[in-house]
């Protein structure tokens, strides 16, 4: 556990199969404390630990990065100001696995999510995560839709997707008797997966490789000295308490990798010694998924997506391994939304049951015997975007010290999807390129 660290862990009789760590108190040599989930309070002088790499974050990204570098030899300490993994964007989004169509060639997007497809369905064969291969269908319901559909077949056929291909509309409504439309993009490499059961297994992965995790923890800022960054810390609910906290521990590793995902550029700001103009400015768009109640069975086995929308893939319907049918997500722009808010994850996550009046009509493009009532309000996600409202989207921003100058860091900005499919692509990227 954390060889270099020095430091002694006890494992919670909590009868969880996850691991609980916390902290136990040090022999008469050892007064400093400990840290693990939350870190213990009441230190007289703040205690400094050198450590080898840091992952801020535990969502499916950051677990996938603390995995990877993990296997290939290195001591993670994993950092995440929540109660346990993945509990923000991670488990708010539409479980897909997508196939990289809507990407511009040579995007980062565009390759990791192609790299990651491959690495994700490996893994969750190898690993028995539960997943699907059920394909899916873009759809265009009217004939002004067609050239953006054409487009979305260049794009992934220039992204090197296989299999890709276009339907006519009575060949997709053959496939799925519920659909209309007049023409449709047929994607067999989609499909979907148990988003849980993947972060479970990287966790324990990780762990297995002697990663550490240290829940309730909160990064509370950082700077650079002597070329290092030093990360200064403490437990999650003194600083909620006060929005304001005196650190508990001071680390100073070798590699950080900033996965904060919503937080990742209020966290940023806080590392004195990063010039903020590499800050990409920050946007959030909410979105809320309803789910189909009042049938027997999914009307659909695929996937359906209509064409994209801004800031967003449009309000598709997915079956889930259980075979709950949801739609979603909208775009719903979030105003004025300030650093502390992303900071802590300050979002109002409540679906609004009004919103359903405008899924029907955008879902009745393509399901028209959609029923009145039958929407339930089901949850909710945010989006951390790089561009706004009327703006291009935007790509992935990955940042190292040839970018902005400060050795040992990576900042990870703007992984909204395609992340949860290119988070393994994403990790294999970083151990290959910021990994001496």
């Amino acid at each position: 556990m954390l060889a270099c660290l020095g430091r002694k862990w006890t494992r919670l009789p909590t009868g969880n199969p996850k691991p609980t760590w916390k902290l136990v108190n040090g022999d008469a040599s050892s007064s400093r404390g400990r840290i693990a989930r939350g870190l213990s309070a009441g230190l007289e002088t703040i205690a400094k630990e050198r450590v080898d790499t840091v992952v801020i974050g535990a969502g499916v990204v950051g677990l996938a990065v603390a995995r990877e570098l993990s296997l290939r030899g290195r001591e993670v300490l994993i950092l995440d100001a929540a109660s346990s993994f993945g509990t923000v964007t991670s488990s708010r989004n539409s479980e897909v696995v997508h196939a990289g169509i809507y990407y511009p060639p040579n995007s980062l997007k565009a390759k990791f999510c192609v790299r990651g497809r491959e690495l994700l369905y490996r893994y969750c064969s190898e690993h028995e995560i539960p997943h699907r291969k059920i394909g899916k269908l873009i759809v265009a319901t009217g004939s002004s839709e067609i050239p953006k559909l054409d487009l979305l077949m260049h794009l992934g056929t220039q992204n090197g997707v296989s299999g890709l291909r276009m339907l006519e509309g009575f060949e997709a409504m053959r496939m799925e008797p519920q659909l209309r439309c007049v023409k449709a993009l047929l994607s067999p490499e989609s499909g979907i997966l148990d988003t849980h059961a993947l972060m479970l297994s990287l966790v324990g992965e990780a762990e297995n490789s002697h990663a550490t995790f240290s829940y309730n923890t909160v990064v509370l800022n950082g700077r650079v000295e002597e070329k290092k960054m030093h990360l200064f810390v403490a437990e999650t609910g003194s600083f909620e308490s006060r929005c304001e906290a005196e650190a508990q521990l001071e680390l100073i590793p070798d590699l950080v990798v900033n996965s904060a995902g919503l937080g990742a550029q209020a966290l940023a700001k806080r590392f004195h010694g990063l010039d903020h103009q590499f800050i990409p400015s920050s946007h959030y768009a909410r979105g809320c998924y309803f789910t189909l109640s009042g049938t027997k069975s999914p009307p659909f086995n695929k996937l359906v997506y209509p064409i994209p929308e801004e800031g967003g893939l449009g309000v598709h319907v997915t079956v889930d391994l259980n075979g709950l049918v949801k739609f979603g997500p909208d775009v719903e722009w979030i105003e004025c939304a300030d650093d502390q808010s992303s900071f802590l994850n300050k979002f109002d996550y409540r679906v609004n049951p009004q919103r359903a009046e405008k899924f029907y009509p955008e879902i009745r493009k393509y399901y028209p015997d959609l029923k009145d009532g039958s929407l339930e309000p089901g949850y909710s996600g945010i989006r951390p975007k790089l561009s706004g409202p009327k703006q291009p989207p935007a790509d992935f921003v990955i940042q190292g010290e040839e970018t902005h100058g400060v050795p040992g860091l990576v900042n990870l900005f703007g992984i909204e999807s395609p992340g949860l499919t290119s988070s393994l692509a994403i990790a294999e990227h970083i151990a290959n390129r910021f990994v001496r």
